[in-house]
């Protein structure tokens, strides 16, 4: 779903849905007092403690940081965008969005949905034709071969398109779908007399493709038998619903595992993902037929704070390994490798030497920049200094895209020591390849040559970490936000320059509740959050709502917390003349200028604030 979402229809669908009952229709909640308590499902624990505000509609953990309102909630539980969200939480309280679409979208929005019950409605089909219909014998005798259970089947909703131009043509004719919307999936192709069309899957193993909602979107397909000119597999195209370079298969069911263990395990096929998931490794996935990007990454990111690389022990799962580096490291995800021993991949380990000893290795598993040098060696001779200072060089690439000095250092030395050069002289060719990519490239280039890809759109630069937050500053937002009273808050916003207040989302915070005063509203945390751009203004805020910590006082603590933020504020001010007048002539107009600014300043630092007991 695109389009514009008012923020009085925002607010509609916020207070029709309950966050109470929008949480306990996921997790069990246990009440205590005023709040609901639960086992954080965003994080492992033993003792609860992530707690749901009624009063206030929101959610905070205080393990994990986590927090929010019902939007947020959806989204981080179910990986959803805002627009997502709030369509979901639409349609759960039976409240209609198009009408806030225009025309196009709301066109393209029927279309989609057209297409994913096409999609849907084809999985379950192929599904039936594998388990019941004769023509499914041969796949089902090819996975019974492959050790996947019946339950993992149904699980993964696997399926077998029969051979045959038309079999899924004509199934849909008697199900009224048009061809204009076959062809829309790529579930169909023209035949070069432009006349007629014909199945793009045709005698094959079906892998429906998922979304992060569950919904299905496209479609892979294995070659059981037949025709070895083909490729083994064949992927839907790109459409509206599918872009293979944001979609990651399994995700939809690892998602849980994911986020409970923080780490996702990537691995090259799907029915090596099975077959981690019949072993009980659920937070298991694999890239939709092409190297991982950078939306990938994002989207990782999401549930994993670290990505195990699991790929094949031959030359060319080596290079998916390598393949996968600069995105992934980029984003900041911890990065590890799994040594599967040759000839094995992790579906057929898995089969000789069982879950156990998988998991092993996978706990196991070297360091990404370990395992980068280790193949560096054994790809390329070191007998000349170029040959070194190539290694070298890549290295220093690699591990300057973590932005880490100790990590950079440590692999400095490690890369001497394997090579046998000067450590200080390798630190010194690190910082400069870091700075000359070019080398890097032709040598990652050499070791995993890349079949060509479709460039993928160019994300929005990532926002940067947010400052320690002034104690004041906080303070302040947690006084504001909790405020029920209108004087304090008229008093608060006759007195407040924002220029004394440094933190963007608390200075976004005071911005939200001074228009929300200036329209004679209370300011509610769930709108303000939405006006914030940066991801961990929902936490920051819900976690000073959250807080236990009573507010006594509270007069004199705006009075107090004013008179601080002003004064440092001030000091500041005074330091920058101070330093000013270090460089000035003596006597020139700009030293006086100032020196008066100077003593205008102090002056204010002395005035008292206008106490708010007396307005």
């Amino acid at each position: 779903m695109s389009g514009f979402i008012g923020p009085e229809l925002v607010e509609q669908i916020r207070q029709a849905n309950d966050i109470v009952e929008l949480i306990q229709s996921y997790i069990p909640l246990k009440r205590t007092g005023g709040t609901w308590k639960a086992l954080c499902p965003f994080h492992n624990e033993k003792t609860p403690s992530f707690h749901v505000n009624p009063q206030r509609q929101t959610y905070y953990c205080f393990g994990c940081n986590k927090g929010g309102d019902v939007f947020n909630f959806l989204k981080d539980y179910e990986g959803l965008s805002f627009f997502e969200a709030a369509q979901r939480l639409a349609d759960r309280a039976s409240i209609e969005l198009t009408t806030t679409l225009d025309p196009g979208t709301s066109q393209r929005s029927e279309r989609k949905k057209a297409l994913l019950q096409l999609h849907e409605q084809i999985a379950h089909r192929w599904h039936q034709v594998l388990l019941e219909d004769p023509q499914g014998e041969k796949a089902r005798t090819y996975l019974q071969s492959r050790n996947v259970s019946l339950e993992a089947i149904k699980h993964f909703q696997l399926g077998y398109a029969p051979l045959g131009w038309d079999h899924l043509i004509r199934w849909s004719r008697g199900k009224n779908y048009d061809i204009p919307l076959l062809e829309e999936g790529g579930l169909i192709l023209q035949k070069q007399t432009g006349k007629d069309y014909y199945d793009r899957f045709r005698g094959r193993l079906m892998f429906p493709i998922h979304d992060v909602q569950g919904r299905c979107i496209a479609f892979s397909g294995r070659l059981i038998e037949g025709d070895t000119k083909v490729g083994k597999y064949i992927n839907s195209p790109e459409t509206q619903l599918f872009k293979k370079g944001h979609t990651i298969y399994g995700l939809d069911k690892a998602k849980r595992a994911i986020l409970k263990t923080k780490s996702a395990i990537i691995c090259e096929g799907q029915l090596d993902l099975i077959a981690c998931h019949m072993a009980g490794i659920e937070n298991v996935v694999a890239p939709q037929g092409t190297a991982l990007t950078l939306q990938h990454a994002t989207l990782l990111k999401r549930y994993a704070e670290e990505i195990v690389l699991c790929f094949d022990a031959d030359e060319a799962g080596q290079n998916a390994a390598i393949r996968s580096m600069d995105d992934l490291i980029a984003s900041g995800l911890n990065l590890r490798v799994v040594k599967i021993p040759h000839p094995h991949d992790p579906d057929s380990y898995i089969q000789e030497h069982g879950h156990e000893a998988f998991s092993q290795r996978v706990d196991q598993a070297d360091g990404f920049f370990d395992f980068l040098l280790q193949r560096l060696r054994a790809s390329h001779p070191q007998n000349t200094d170029k040959d070194r200072m190539l290694i070298v060089q890549s290295m220093g690439q690699a591990v300057a895209k973590t932005r880490h000095a100790v990590i950079m250092d440590t692999y400095a030395q490690k890369t001497a020591h394997l090579l046998n050069v000067d450590v200080d002289a390798v630190r010194q060719e690190f910082k400069q390849a870091s700075r000359t990519p070019a080398a890097a490239v032709q040598l990652r280039e050499s070791l995993s040559p890349m079949a060509s890809e479709e460039p993928e759109a160019p994300l929005s630069a990532p926002l940067p970490p947010l400052p320690h937050c002034n104690a004041q500053e906080y303070w302040l937002m947690k006084l504001v936000l909790s405020e029920e009273e209108e004087e304090p808050l008229e008093w608060l916003f006759s007195h407040l320059d924002l220029s004394w207040i440094q933190h963007p989302i608390v200075r976004t915070v005071l911005v939200g509740a001074l228009d929300a005063h200036a329209n004679h509203k209370k300011p509610e945390a769930p709108e303000i959050i939405r006006q914030c751009d940066h991801p961990e203004a929902s936490s920051f805020i819900t976690e000073a709502l959250a807080e236990a910590r009573s507010i006594p006082s509270r007069e004199r603590q705006y009075e107090e917390l004013l008179k601080r933020l002003r004064n440092r504020f001030i000091d500041h001010q005074i330091q920058t003349r101070k330093s000013r007048l270090a460089t000035l002539a003596d006597n020139s107009e700009e030293q006086i200028q100032t020196m008066t600014e100077l003593m205008s300043l102090r002056h204010s630092k002395n005035q008292p604030l206008t106490p708010l007991a007396e307005v």
